[in-house]
Order: structure tokens, then C-alpha cells, then sequence
């Protein structure tokens, strides 16, 4: 099992720019599941929507070209892809040559699903079961032509920014939330700019904004903002983090629906969107905000 520590987070890394699937780097999502409450079927559906900023490669003739990638990798999958790797990976193409997009889209659909799903098949056909078809991440190539039509956006709702709390805890603390029982149940978009949580093995800090959706009854606003201000000395992956506050918010406040969705600013030409929903829903557009 590759394990964060055994990642090249934090570590001196050769440039490799000749194409080398080898260099991506998967963490299974169990473990850390395990720590919230989630060790069989996840109460949650949704994806970790990435943006590469950086995708260069070159064409058959050797002329560089330049693109964005929107990357889906559905939650369902049995691992993530550690950050770096996946920027040292798409490094591997700088230097690369493609017969044209379509070759780079196919080369990443395949590479990444192989990465998210590592072992799976391979477990499945030596417990001579049928193999499983797992989902392909969804891979969208942005040209040059296209970038004045990838646009800012803020997250609809309520700020709960706007409320003067005192905060005193940094550390993640679920008890601070609180529902109001006694009235009716609501449904309401809430949101916060004040996510701030660390890199679980480096402690670099990751910024982030978060969108939480839910019907039930109201969740205490105040309470709310200072549970998410309590990430802020926290280490744990982008993907962690949400589901973390996901099953917080689902196990304490008991809402009928809940979504959380949180938009992290970039680290190395990278930004990671993870979303999770309790109910089939149609993924948010992958749109970044302006801190990203």
C-alpha cells in the first residue's frame, strides 16, 4: 500500500519531461475513511473535480503546445492521486510528442483511471470474481482559443463570513455544531471563504473556499463558521478534509439531504474541487473562484 509519507511530497524531485505513467503516485481512500465512520458502502456520492494549469506538450513536428485539463475522478474510486505525482507526471509530457489532443486526452483518461482504481481489477480476478468495470475519469481539454470562456465564479448562498464569532479552536471539533431542533426544517446554501486546512505530510497550508447545501433542521450558523474555522491547524488531504466535514455535519446535524462542496486555490499548477452529496445530483461545473 503506497502510504503519503512514501510520496515525493516535500521531497527533492528529479524533472522528468519524457512521459512516465510510473511517476503517479495513488493512496487508497479506505484508511483515512475508516478515521470518519466510513469502513463499507460511503453515504455519499460525488467526484474530486481537478484543473491542470500547466499541460504542455509537443506536437509531431515538435512544436509546443499549451492547454488546460479539467480532470473528473469519481469519489467512488478506491484511491486518490497525491498531488505532486501528478504534477511531476503531466511534467513527463512537456517534452513529449502527441499526434494531436485526442492522443493526450486518451493518454490521461487511461493513465489516471488505472491510478484511481489501482489493484482493483487485479484483486478482483484473483478471487476469481468478475472483474469490475470501474468508471474512467472524465478528462476535458481546454485550447487556447477556448481560455477567455473559463470564467470566475463565487459560490451561491449565505456567508456565514458575515457573522462576528470568537474562535478559539484549530483543531477539528464536531462538537461545536448545533442544530435548532425546535424549528422548522429549512433548506438553505451556506458558505465560507475561511477553509484553511495543511498538507498532511508537508503542513503547507491549503486554502479553500466550502459550499454547504442541506434540508433539515437549521444548523446554527454561528456554530457552523467556527467548525470550519477549526480546520485551520488541521493536516489532511483536500479529499479528506470534505469528507471529514461531510459525515461531521450528517452525523451531528442529521439532515434529510446534504452537499458539500470545497474549491481549494492552486499548489503547483493544480487546484482540487472535491464534492459530496447525499443524494444523486449532477456534479457542480468545475468553475474557479478568484482566489484560485
Amino acid at each position: 500500500m503506497n502510504l503519503p509519507e512514501n510520496s515525493q511530497l516535500g521531497k527533492s524531485s528529479a524533472y522528468i519531461d519524457q512521459y512516465d505513467r510510473s511517476l503517479l503516485f495513488p493512496i487508497a481512500r479506505a484508511v483515512k475513511r475508516a478515521e470518519i465512520g466510513v469502513s463499507t458502502r460511503a453515504p455519499f456520492f460525488g467526484a474530486d473535480m481537478w484543473t491542470a494549469f500547466e499541460l504542455s506538450w509537443l506536437n509531431l513536428r515538435g512544436k509546443p503546445q499549451v492547454a488546460l485539463a479539467h480532470l473528473t475522478v469519481p469519489c467512488e474510486s478506491t484511491h486518490i492521486i497525491e498531488s505532486k505525482s501528478l504534477k511531476l507526471y503531466l511534467n513527463s509530457f512537456n517534452n513529449t510528442r502527441f499526434a494531436d489532443v485526442e492522443a493526450v486526452k486518451s493518454c490521461l483518461r487511461t493513465d489516471l483511471s488505472e491510478a484511481v482504481w489501482r489493484d482493483t481489477v487485479r484483486a478482483s480476478s484473483a478471487a476469481n470474481h468478475e472483474a469490475p468495470t470501474p468508471a474512467s475519469i472524465g478528462v476535458k481539454i481546454v485550447l487556447p482559443d477556448a481560455f477567455d470562456r473559463e470564467p470566475i465564479y463565487e459560490f451561491d448562498g449565505l456567508s456565514l463570513d458575515r457573522l462576528d464569532v470568537e474562535c478559539s479552536r484549530y483543531t477539528p471539533a464536531p462538537d461545536l455544531l448545533k442544530v435548532l431542533s425546535s424549528e422548522a426544517p429549512v433548506t438553505e446554501v451556506l458558505t465560507s471563504n475561511l477553509l484553511k486546512s495543511n498538507c498532511l505530510v508537508t503542513g503547507q497550508p491549503d486554502w479553500g473556499s466550502v459550499q454547504i447545501s442541506y434540508t433539515g433542521a437549521p444548523i446554527d450558523q454561528e456554530s457552523l463558521l467556527q467548525y470550519l474555522v477549526s480546520y485551520r491547524n488541521h493536516n489532511e488531504f483536500h479529499e479528506q478534509c470534505v469528507e471529514r466535514i461531510f459525515m461531521d455535519i450528517w452525523t451531528r446535524c442529521q439532515p434529510l439531504k446534504l452537499s458539500v462542496y470545497a474549491r481549494y486555490t492552486r499548489r503547483g499548477g493544480l487546484d482540487i474541487n472535491p464534492f459530496r452529496t447525499s443524494y444523486p445530483q449532477a456534479l457542480p461545473k468545475n468553475t474557479r473562484t478568484a482566489r484560485q
